[in-house]
């Protein structure tokens, strides 16, 4: 019995690794539960965790995208650096799969900026002639339930989420499903990575 639920949640990683690396779109916890929903398999206890979705995806992209993920993700990354520059006052941080490494074809780039007032950041947009699509979208932060606006746009064909929280959020770390800390990297955390990426290529 144990090891078929191992099997199960091994196959369940894969799938989802699966997901996140052809769409790209979603993150780790909306590609689990629609690889659940393929799989039809309903109870939590036997979906895989983040690490074993990373296992699987490092896997997987290493089998079918070895060759072009480098430069992908180097490319993703210089992107979010740009975009995280021109909205520098609002404190931003990087989140998600760019962050991560593990981009997949189609994936988003996730921006997380603080601002108590929103006027502020919608008068930046459209002093840069950025047209946006906006949505809501309830986070909970510790005991805290916030009322998150989302800022979406494309740039050079990639699709900006900026997640806008208010300022007395930014001490307090999203977490995901597994009640482990997002990972997440300011404007100088992610130029380190960068630039410690293209001495690992020029080594190479």
């Amino acid at each position: 019995m144990a090891q078929g639920k191992a099997r199960q949640r091994e196959q369940l990683a894969y799938l989802t690794a699966r997901i996140l690396a052809e769409d790209g779109s979603l993150d780790f916890d909306q590609a689990r539960r629609k690889a659940a929903r393929q799989a039809g398999v309903h109870k939590a206890q036997h979906l895989p965790d983040k690490h074993e979705i990373e296992a699987a995806l490092r896997s997987w992209q290493s089998l079918y995208q070895g060759q072009e993920l480098p430069q992908r993700r180097a490319q993703l990354r210089r992107l979010a650096l740009k975009i995280m520059q021109r909205f520098e006052e609002f404190n931003p941080y990087l989140v998600g799969a760019v962050l991560s490494g593990h981009p997949g074809t189609h994936c988003d780039i996730t921006i997380q900026l603080y601002s108590d007032f929103q006027k502020e950041l919608e008068i930046v947009l459209l002093n840069q002639r950025i047209e946006v699509s906006g949505q809501s979208r309830a986070v909970k932060l510790g005991e805290r339930t916030f009322n998150v606006e989302i800022y979406s746009f494309d740039e050079e064909g990639v699709v900006i989420n900026l997640h806008v929280f208010p300022k007395n959020a930014e001490r307090l770390i999203p977490k995901n499903t597994d009640k482990r800390a997002l990972d997440r990297a300011r404007i100088r955390q992610l130029q380190e990575l960068i630039n410690q990426e293209d001495c690992n290529i020029s080594a190479a």
